[in-house]
């Protein structure tokens, strides 16, 4: 089965096989080696210039997400969350479920954030952090984490980056934030239950002060411990070879693997007469949104793939009923994605 939808993905026979690479107890230093060696490939991906250190926890990118949310503020500092799409949004429940103050800078979800309207919320004497979606994958749409970071800086505040769909799939500078959050299953191109987050290292330390707002989830925790709780062995196996893969291929290469398995289908849906949600300079490579076709359901589109052997994904919240998404992560080649055009040919024929 051909996964075209925004994780799990398809992995390589490589990954796949570290999986059975046996059983091990966590707190036996040979898992200390492992993880170790997770931390050092994921900076050497994607810090490599140093002053970050790496956190990783079982669980999948939302649990790393929240735990980066809810121990990024003092007790007496607010978030402020760019809000463009489901994931921003998601952001802005997790600060209200830990009843941390929050204020959200809501945009369309078809556009960038309205950068004066991030800079205001900016400017109130209590907001010590704000936070972005790099890869907005309601949509596919790209926000401009450079220009948010430029701003928390100007402002003084720190600067939290959801990446969990971005990094290696689209360019991410680390240096413009103190926080990235990221997952091993999207385009890393590892197994779900793993994720982490890279904190620049002289962040990390005033975060050691702040109140711990969950056992679990808690990048201090973390960060004193190391393994504090039972972590997914096997899955870390599979991080851990699927890093080293990416490292053997490059991020830069990676990067453009995906842009050019983007612009094959882009054309090919171009010549087909569907409609992009997003205008070209506004979308990511990995994911495209589409408007369904008139008289389409995604249903009917959805079983008639599969049928054929690729899984496609539907809308979220309010665009559900009314567009479809098609990613291009993971370890597919050419070939996968000109038979999913032939594929969806015969389906729209129908």
């Amino acid at each position: 089965m051909i996964l075209l939808n925004p994780g799990p993905v398809n992995v390589s026979p490589r990954v796949t096989a570290a999986l059975g690479r046996g059983d091990l107890c966590h707190r036996e230093p040979e898992f200390g080696a492992l993880l170790a060696s997770i931390r050092l490939r994921l900076l050497q991906a994607f810090a490599p210039a140093g002053g970050f250190t790496a956190i990783v926890l079982s669980g999948s990118g939302t649990a790393a997400l929240e735990a980066a949310v809810t121990s990024v503020l003092s007790p007496h500092g607010r978030l402020v969350v760019v809000a463009n799409g489901v994931y921003g949004e998601r952001i802005a429940a997790m600060a209200a479920a830990a009843r941390l103050a929050h204020t959200v800078v809501e945009g369309d979800w078809t556009a960038p954030p309205d950068l004066d309207a991030v800079e205001r919320a900016l400017s109130a004497p209590d907001v010590e952090a704000v936070a972005v979606v790099h890869h907005e994958t309601t949509t596919g749409l790209r926000n401009p984490v450079a220009e948010v970071g430029r701003l928390a800086r100007a402002h003084g505040k720190l600067l939290l980056v959801d990446s969990i769909s971005g990094l290696a799939g689209d360019p991410l500078d680390v240096e413009e934030a103190d926080l990235v959050v990221g997952t091993a299953n999207k385009c890393i191109q590892g197994l779900p239950g793993m994720a982490f987050v890279l904190v620049r290292e002289a962040v990390i330390e005033r975060l050691l002060t702040y109140p711990r707002r969950s056992l679990y989830l808690s990048l201090a925790t973390y960060h004193e411990a190391e393994v504090p709780f039972t972590p997914a062995v096997q899955v870390a196996y599979a991080l851990d070879e699927a890093l080293c893969e990416l490292l053997d291929e490059g991020v830069a290469a990676r990067i453009g693997r995906h842009a050019a398995a983007a612009n094959l289908l882009r054309a090919g849906f171009e010549r087909r007469g569907l409609r992009f949600v997003l205008p070209p300079e506004l979308r990511s490579n990995s994911i495209t949104a589409l408007w369904l076709p008139p008289g389409q359901r995604y249903v009917e589109l959805h079983d008639g793939l599969k049928a054929r052997g690729f899984v496609i994904y539907e809308g979220q919240g309010r665009l559900q009923r009314d567009i479809f998404r098609v990613a291009n992560m993971g370890h597919l080649r050419t070939a996968d994605f000109e038979c999913f055009l032939g594929a969806l040919d015969e389906v729209l024929a129908r």
